[in-house]
């Protein structure tokens, strides 16, 4: 059975699927969640694709930190890879650990980049992850008949 907190139960409500690409951004040995990491590509059965890449990916991980530059550019960056419906998943440091991120921080930039924040959690001991996703222009049209 997975606890609330195990990385197998933080996947789950990431929502990661087999058979997913997933591009991962900003990760450094010294600080991402090794175990969470594993969960994942465990999950999806693929490694993380870098930003090398040339695939439309499912998902895109980004482990930010204060000091990484400026959020809205890698948000729009990120969304040039991803599906129309896919997720960008911010890991950001919790509250008192290194390279914290303000939650105002995070809330503006989603605007700013076409994005919407939809959910934010702890994944762990050290990080938080929010959901964000692209706002879409047609999402109100009136069905047609």
């Amino acid at each position: 059975m997975n606890s609330a907190h195990s990385p197998a139960a933080t996947v789950e409500r990431l929502g990661i699927n087999k058979d997913q690409l997933i591009l991962e951004v900003g990760f450094d040995t010294t600080d991402c969640d090794q175990a969470l990491r594993d969960a994942i590509t465990s999950k999806s059965g693929a490694p993380f694709l870098d930003a090398t890449a040339q695939e439309v990916v499912d998902v895109v991980i980004l482990w930010w930190r204060e000091d990484d530059g400026d959020l809205v550019d890698e948000l729009v960056d990120a969304l040039t890879y991803l599906t129309e419906d896919g997720p960008i998943w911010l890991f950001t440091p919790k509250m008192g650990r290194s390279g914290y991120v303000e939650a105002s921080d995070i809330q503006d930039a989603a605007p700013t980049a076409g994005m919407s924040v939809t959910t934010s959690f702890s994944v762990g001991a050290d990080w938080s992850a929010t959901r964000f996703v692209a706002r879409h222009a047609g999402s109100n049209k009136k069905k047609s008949k």
